[in-house]
């Protein structure tokens, strides 16, 4: 089963996280009530994780087993080329933060188990390396619980969401979270089992939208879940990076996905579609790119201000993650899905 239009909101979420790591001086940070929004964006990366549990469910829930080996192989062929990519031309600027240890760390993708560890090299990279765990669990979890239809992984997924919320807030008020760059920080934003629940709960909105599909006009509530998420992030001061929001992502997704109104006619253009195809390349190469062209203008001694910079910035990355994705994610992706290694 493809969604569409489900597809074109992956670009949304990435674009939010570009801007959420660019300069804090450019345009959109001068309106106190938008740049809440931005200076919380990084719980676009929330949305993947919880999306990526729905998806996996929508792409596999007619099959009684999954095979291991294909499951891995088309896994890695989908996420690993373009990590890959996103190091090397990170390494193009930022190469004196090489070493054989954090290389191994990052290409075998357990830099967020290591403290101090998950931000090295091409940081968004931090991400993947929690994907991969999410990827090594999905075919147990469907094999021995999802297609037995045993329900005592909702009491689990549940529960464990719950807790994680809990402690993420309380650790978060604690005298043992010491702030940004240091190991508490990068626990409780990045290690890896504090987002399993993310992916936990995306995998049982994927049974309930399966199980209970009902495709009609959804465009209203879609609009308002929409906008009860920018005033959450405006005007609710609490800790979101590690899935709280899913209380509002979940019927995001869901309604979207049933949608047959206005909203799914726009985001099914063929033109936002493959903008979503591309947001993978945009997310993992969005730091190497910006550094990339950081050295450029400089080296060409440019004269800009801070948001004629993120204009250009924006098209080039967008640009670039096309081509990426056209002529390396693609053709990579569909080969190495063709290699029998056995």
């Amino acid at each position: 089963m493809k969604i569409s239009q489900i597809t074109f909101t992956r670009f949304l979420a990435a674009i939010a996280i570009v801007i959420s790591h660019f300069n804090k001086d450019m345009f959109v940070y001068k309106t106190d009530y938008i740049s809440n929004i931005f200076l919380k964006a990084n719980v676009g990366v929330s949305y993947f994780f919880i999306l990526s549990g729905f998806i996996m469910i929508v792409a596999y829930h007619k099959k009684e087993k999954i095979n291991y080996f294909e499951y891995y192989k088309n896994r890695f062929a989908r996420i690993y080329p373009l990590y890959v990519v996103g190091l090397l031309l990170y390494l193009v600027t930022r190469y004196s933060n090489f070493s054989i240890g954090n290389m191994f760390l990052y290409l075998f993708g357990v830099q967020s188990w290591i403290p101090g560890k998950a931000m090295i090299l091409n940081f968004p990279g931090w991400s993947i390396s929690v994907e991969f765990l999410f990827y090594l669990m999905f075919p147990l979890l469907y094999n021995y619980l999802y297609s037995k239809k045993n329900k005592s992984i909702w009491v689990f997924g549940i529960a464990l969401w719950v807790i994680t919320q809990v402690f993420s807030h309380l650790y978060e008020a604690s005298p043992s979270y010491k702030g940004p760059h240091t190991d508490s920080h990068e626990f409780l934003y990045y290690f890896p089992l504090m987002h399993v629940s993310e992916f936990l709960v995306g995998n049982l909105a994927g049974l309930f939208f399966v199980n209970h599909f009902k495709q009609k006009n959804y465009d209203i509530p879609v609009i308002l879940i929409f906008t009860a998420i920018m005033l959450s992030l405006i005007f609710v001061p609490l800790f979101y990076h590690n899935g709280l929001m899913a209380v509002l992502f979940i019927p995001l997704i869901i309604l979207i996905s049933w949608n047959n109104g206005f909203v799914t006619k726009l985001f099914s253009l063929k033109p936002l579609e493959y903008l979503g195809e591309a947001s993978y390349a945009v997310y993992i190469t969005h730091i190497p790119v910006l550094y990339i062209l950081r050295e450029v203008l400089k080296w060409q001694n440019f004269k800009l201000d801070i948001n004629s910079v993120f204009w250009i910035y924006l098209a080039v990355l967008v640009i670039t993650s096309i081509l990426f994705y056209q002529f390396i994610e693609k053709p990579l992706r569909d080969y190495l899905k063709k290699v029998n290694i056995r």
